[in-house]
């Protein structure tokens, strides 16, 4: 016994079939297919063909519907809508997600930003977004897949992991460097680049003062709302900055800023963590999670 299905027209006749009733226009339905007139036209004659019946009446310059041709619109036209809509909601189930990643301005512009070129050349596939503020957000009521956080161990929480430590150096470019390495006390010859808000006392040019040149002033301050200005600043030649070394450290590495101090500080207890939303992250969250850990290396 012949199964029905073999019986029903192809799908691309049917189609070219409802666009064309839609329309009523042979070329506005090729326009909507972008498809040529005559590929259409064959497609509504394969049908016509097919079930032994006209579905349009021509003229010179219009085409309308049959009564075979109503009814065969009548029942297509929604289904036809219905699977548009079904493939659509399947096609976007199976793309990849977007894959979030929080992290404070700095972080994100001087050490993320600098290294997504390679993830995405590598996963062009998975898209990613960058939440970059310095709040600290939550990582589940926010839809936040990855943070980057900067904490004390035990404020880090018990599923982070360590992605390196705080070290400090002072940095300027290589013209400002030069100057201040030909004279002793150099460095208070020259505008230090410093934050304004009340920020970890380590990450202010007073508390590096107090300990390397007590008692001492600097020529002037110019002070900045975010890090990453203070680094742009930096580069610049517009004064002499703290380094904040991981973020930093291709800029060292090609010579467009220039260590002064021989031998970092340190930060004690304080590090950078990478702290996840769920213990399993989806299959694209965790190629970005050790894509990021791999770039560490």
């Amino acid at each position: 016994m012949r199964h029905p299905l073999i019986a029903l027209p192809p799908l691309d006749a049917l189609r070219g079939f409802v666009a064309a009733a839609r329309r009523l226009s042979i070329t506005q339905a090729a326009d909507d297919l972008c498809l040529t007139q005559s590929a259409v036209s064959r497609q509504i004659q394969t049908l016509e063909e097919r079930l032994g019946t006209q579905l349009f009446t021509r003229s010179n310059r219009s085409i309308t519907l049959t009564m075979a041709g109503e009814q065969l619109f009548r029942l297509c036209s929604p289904w036809m809508d219905k699977l548009a809509e079904l493939s659509d909601s399947l096609r976007e189930e199976i793309r990849p997600r977007t894959v979030t990643i929080s992290a404070s301005i700095g972080v994100a512009s001087l050490w993320i930003l600098p290294r997504l070129g390679a993830f995405q050349a590598a996963h062009p596939d998975i898209d990613v977004r960058l939440a970059a503020n310095n709040r600290v957000e939550d990582l589940a009521q926010e839809d936040i897949d990855l943070a980057i956080r900067y904490s004390a161990a035990a404020q880090a929480g018990p599923n982070a992991q360590h992605l390196f430590d705080e070290q400090i150096v002072p940095v300027a470019s290589p013209a400002v460097a030069q100057r201040v390495l030909a004279h002793p006390r150099g460095l208070l010859s020259e505008v230090l680049l410093d934050l304004e808000r009340n920020s970890r006392p380590w990450l202010r040019w007073s508390y590096w003062l107090e300990r390397k040149a007590p008692g001492l002033r600097a020529k002037g301050f110019l002070y900045f709302h975010q890090y990453d200005q203070i680094i742009q600043a930096a580069l610049e030649g517009h004064g002499v900055a703290l380094g904040r070394l991981p973020l930093i450290q291709n800029m060292l590495k090609d010579g467009r800023l220039q260590a002064l101090a021989s031998v970092p500080q340190g930060v004690p207890d304080y590090a950078y963590w990478l702290l996840q939303a769920v213990p399993e992250p989806r299959e694209e969250v965790r190629h970005f999670r050790d894509w990021l850990l791999h770039s560490l290396r």
